[in-house]
This record gives structure tokens, sequence and C-alpha cells, in this order.
């Protein structure tokens, strides 16, 4: 069974930075292409950034430039590191993951997910 809890969320002011940590057990991790999606109050979940096995990144316009995905294959996690946060940014981030190569920008595409973080960006 593969579980996935995530951590590092909080309140932040405008302009600020957090890291979510995503750390998994279960199965063979270095495999698994990872993501981070997110969801405001009142609205879908949306796609944030995907991570490889093999490293390769994508992001969504909205946050590229601001938000870096990485990966610590020995320690089973992924990463999300958000700067210059907007209030915008506020919502439940939550990581997936599924078995396969490649990178995957739709929900649907994930097998496995987080409880979620709640991350708060006040102005």
């Amino acid at each position: 069974q593969v579980q996935l809890v995530e951590s590092g969320g909080g309140l932040v002011q405008a302009g600020g930075s957090l890291r979510l940590s995503c750390a998994v057990s279960g199965g063979t991790f270095s495999n698994y292409a990872m993501g981070w999606f997110r969801q405001a109050p009142g609205k879908e979940r949306e796609f944030v950034t995907t991570i490889s096995g093999r490293g390769i990144t994508y992001y969504a316009d909205s946050v590229k430039g601001r938000f870096t995905i990485s990966r610590d294959n020995a320690k089973n996690t992924v990463y999300l590191q958000a700067n210059s946060l907007k209030p915008e940014d506020t919502a439940v981030y939550y990581c997936a993951a599924n078995g396969r190569r490649g990178i995957y920008t739709s929900s649907g595409a994930y097998d496995y997910w987080g409880q979620g973080t709640q991350v708060t960006v006040s102005s």
C-alpha cells in the first residue's frame, strides 16, 4: 500500500516562502511520477507541478518562476519550494503519485494521494 503524507503548510504573508514536503511509503519511489495539486475553497482541484522519476519537471503557468519541485529518491520525499507567494496561492495542497514513467498534469492520471496541507497567504 502506497501512502503519502504532506507537511510544511501554514500561514505566510504575501511575498513570503514555504517549503512543502511529501513523504512516500510503499512501492518503489524512484519509479513514481509525482505531482502537486491544489484546491481553493469553491474551486476545482488544479495542477501545480509534476516531476518524473528522472527529474523532468513541468509547471502550471500560474506558478512558473516562483515554485520549484524537487525530489530526493534516497529519502522517498518530494518537495515543493514556493516563493513569492500571493494571496491567490491560498489552497489545500495535495501531493500525488503514479507508477508510470513520464510527467502528468491531469489529476486522473494519479493513483495515490496525500491528505493535503493548508497554505494560507495573507495580503
